[in-house]
């Protein structure tokens, strides 16, 4: 960064090309995977080449085929850095993805009263870094095994293998619910009642597409809405009620 002062006594600052690129990392749940898919991707193509003495036009198919199917594991694994958004008032999205669901529900598990739920739909492309939305005490984590209906079907929220997470900042208490989908077959989370959270702070991983739902107080003013493409720990899902 280079700074200095304009003819006219105005300050300037010049970002270099290094600044504003942005920085991505790959997570810690996806290097055994990474390592397992580069070994098997290597094995293929020994065999195609050596065993099967396969055919240069075959030989680069496998290749060129394992070796996109790689990139596209290590894509999935990313967790780019970010500038986190903190803000008490505010409701922090959880996930990437597409927000499916506005309504007003009943929370049977928890709250057992009516919330207004937000539904994000995370398709394997997003990354699949799950955040907390407010800074506060973990009240509630719990951990449910279930189906494996797809991420946005009606009934996933309560019947799929899913987590569980209330955080309560003081003022209110905010449900996040981590969902498995049809694809994804693992909930990964590091949460425990009684952690102290930092806003937009990790909750955990869900691997291969899924859906995270939460759960907040009804005079919410939502800043979402249906088909809306958000960002975790970037985008304001929606601002509390003071």
């Amino acid at each position: 960064m280079t700074s200095g002062i304009t003819e006219n006594g105005s300050p300037f600052i010049v970002r270099t090309k290094k600044e504003n690129m942005r920085i991505t990392y790959i997570h810690k749940e996806g290097w055994k995977i990474i390592l397992s898919t580069f070994l098997i991707v290597l094995a293929i193509n020994l065999v195609t080449n050596l065993i099967f003495k396969a055919s240069n036009s075959v030989s680069w198919f496998v290749f060129a085929s394992t070796l996109a199917f790689f990139c596209f594991i290590l894509y999935f694994f990313r967790n780019p850095k970010r500038n986190i958004i903190t803000d008490d008032d505010k409701i922090i999205c959880p996930a990437d993805g597409k927000v499916v669901v506005i309504e007003e529900d009943y929370e049977p598990e928890y709250f057992e009263e009516k919330r207004l739920q937000i539904s994000i739909f995370m398709s394997p492309s997003n990354v699949h870094v799950n955040r907390t939305p407010i800074a506060g005490e973990v009240k509630y984590a719990k951990y449910h095994e279930g189906k494996y209906l797809v991420a946005w079907h009606p009934k996933s929220s309560t019947e799929n293998e899913r987590t569980s997470i209330v955080i309560d900042n003081g003022s209110v208490d905010v449900l996040m619910r981590q969902i498995a989908g049809k694809v994804a077959r693992r909930i990964v989370y590091y949460l425990d009642e009684g952690d102290k959270v930092a806003q937009g702070s990790e909750v955990g991983f869900i691997k291969f597409g899924s859906r995270v739902d939460l759960f907040l107080p009804l005079d919410t003013k939502i800043n979402v809405h249906i088909g809306q493409k958000v960002k975790g720990g970037i985008s304001v899902i929606g601002e509390l009620s003071k």
